[in-house]
């Protein structure tokens, strides 16, 4: 897939893989391997921008892809994520989708909502809502008619 069909039919929470077709390098060159692996990876899709127009700027829509928490001791020191333009050169598929009654956390941010956390249920977005203040935050309930659509469109995961 592309990286517009992503941003089309893909729902916040699935999650994405992207590639650029090459094979993997030996271990032994190690900056050949890190630049694959910047190129070659997944991530939950956690925001969906739309196309912006200035009158000295513009920009593609793009997408941003949570790829990981890195910290210690329950404290997260850095988290990774990598935003891909509509028009990017890489391969994308969807490896999964939520699942219905699965629940969003999410915060209205600019033009878009962003992702902060999806939950198996209700309560337990709740109860990451209570541990993790944010002001503008709120629920959102995966529902069967989204991922009906989903089949029903011929978007099933990959």
């Amino acid at each position: 897939m592309s990286a517009h069909t992503i941003y089309d039919c893909a729902s916040l929470g699935s999650v994405v893989r992207y590639y650029d077709a090459t094979p993997k390098p030996p271990a032994r060159f190690t900056k050949k391997v890190v630049a694959w692996e910047s190129r070659n990876g997944t991530g939950r899709l956690v925001r969906k921008e739309p196309p912006r127009s200035r009158a000295t700027y513009s920009s593609p829509a793009c997408f941003t892809l949570h790829e990981g928490d890195f910290g210690q001791g329950g404290v997260i020191i850095v988290s990774v994520r990598r935003t891909w333009s509509v028009e990017s050169d890489l391969r994308f598929e969807i490896v999964e989708r939520p699942a219905i009654a699965m629940v969003r956390v999410l915060q209205d941010l600019g033009d878009s909502p962003e992702l902060l956390h999806l939950a198996e249920n209700r309560e337990a977005a709740g109860r990451w809502l209570a541990r993790n203040s944010y002001s503008r935050a709120y629920l959102e309930e995966v529902s069967a008619d989204e991922v009906g659509a989903d089949v029903i469109e011929g978007r099933a995961a990959a």
